[in-house]
């Protein structure tokens, strides 16, 4: 099930549905006609309490029916849900408007019985009046209900769309690393970069699209150090990411320790990573190269490589040379410009390594070449 935040109709509250309901009520009655004024009372008493719960019920059914199911939900929006607004008062107030469907529509039967039985009008008048109180009672109990489901639909319509059928690459690391300064250079995204730590509050998702198919970056908010209970929503959307979408993960550190992250802690995230996880492969990359002092031995011989194959036009799938620092750990910089081919073209290697066989899909160098 593929699940559409954006496309959710506006949650109305419990006076607007009331006043939609009792107005739609007070017209349903006006178009009554009959010559004999018990008879006419009567059917609009009973024709007023119908079209409010009708009316009521209708709006708590319909907008039941719209929000996603859970156990109908890709496993990720699952997890997003349930870092931002909570998955139990997802459904906790999802069921209180199912309950309040079927208790309204009760009344309204109940109420109608009422007046059907009685030969005074003013009794009529009563039971309608009884009806309105006992549905404005339990509009009363779903109103903390429509005001949540209305705040958390202005919070899940801001969350990312993923295509579960395209390559997914998830970048995490520790706050201020660099996270949406690389994929603002590798990508289509537009990401918010400052130079303070938590700039991402969300999960934002930009693309890059090499030989016709679109690569998703996925840029998570920064993690820090400490114990998963002690996390605030902002970690738990990356967490959320990082378990259940992503076809590689990159791990961005800054060794330069700019980002205000001393690096025994963003190794300490690097293992925890690891840990969470185990089947996906991860590429650690320090960000912030041109910060490295002396600045990596390839630095120029990169650059050079990297806009000789730009001038060319991008084409095709060289094997352009990764820059390294002096460790041997692969390195960039999205301010310079320098190691982002490389990365990119590495990303597509690795995606479709670890992409299954398909078998309609025809192999490297099909055509002939003598032809």
């Amino acid at each position: 099930m593929k699940v559409s935040w954006r496309t959710l109709g506006t949650v109305l509250l419990e006076d607007e549905i009331l006043d939609k309901a009792f107005s739609r009520a007070k017209k349903a009655a006006d178009r009554v006609d009959d010559s004999d004024r018990v008879f006419r009372v009567r059917k609009q008493m009973t024709r007023m309490v119908q079209t409010a719960a009708d009316i009521i019920a209708t709006e708590f059914q319909e907008l039941v029916a719209a929000w996603p199911s859970l156990d109908q939900s890709p496993l990720f929006d699952v997890a997003m849900i349930d870092a931002c607004v909570g998955c139990d008062e997802y459904r906790k107030n999802l069921a209180t408007l199912q309950w309040a469907s079927k208790q309204v529509l009760r009344i309204a039967s109940q109420n109608a019985k009422k007046i059907i039985r009685t030969g005074r009008t003013d009794l009529m008048h009563d039971a309608r009046r009884e009806a309105y109180g006992r549905i404005s009672s339990v509009m009363r109990q779903v109103g903390p209900s429509l005001t949540w489901l209305s705040e958390a639909r202005e919070t899940l319509k801001r969350l990312p769309k993923v295509d579960p059928v395209s390559p997914c690459i998830v970048v995490c690391g520790a706050p201020n690393v660099g996270k949406s300064a690389f994929i603002s250079a590798l990508s289509t995204g537009k990401m918010e970069v400052n130079h303070y730590p938590f700039t991402t509050k969300q999960i934002h998702v930009g693309h890059f699209v090499h030989r016709r198919l679109q690569y998703q970056m996925v840029d998570t908010p920064g993690l820090l150090d400490r114990p998963m209970e002690e996390r605030n929503h902002i970690e738990m959307q990356a967490i959320a990411a990082l378990e259940n979408i992503g076809s590689l993960v990159l791990f961005l550190v800054d060794e330069s320790e700019s980002c205000g992250t001393p690096y025994e802690e963003q190794m300490n995230l690097l293992e925890e990573v690891r840990n969470l996880l185990p089947e996906t492969e991860l590429m650690m990359v320090s960000s912030k190269a041109d910060l490295l002092q002396p600045l990596p031995p390839m630095w120029d011989e990169v650059r050079a490589e990297e806009e000789a194959w730009r001038e060319e036009g991008s084409e095709g799938e060289p094997l352009l040379p990764l820059l390294m620092d002096g460790e041997g750990r692969v390195c960039l910089s999205a301010t310079e410009n320098v190691g982002l081919d490389a990365m990119r073209l590495e990303i597509v290697r690795k995606v479709k390594a670890a992409r299954p066989n398909n078998p309609m899909e025809l192999p490297e160098g099909w055509y002939r070449q003598d032809v």
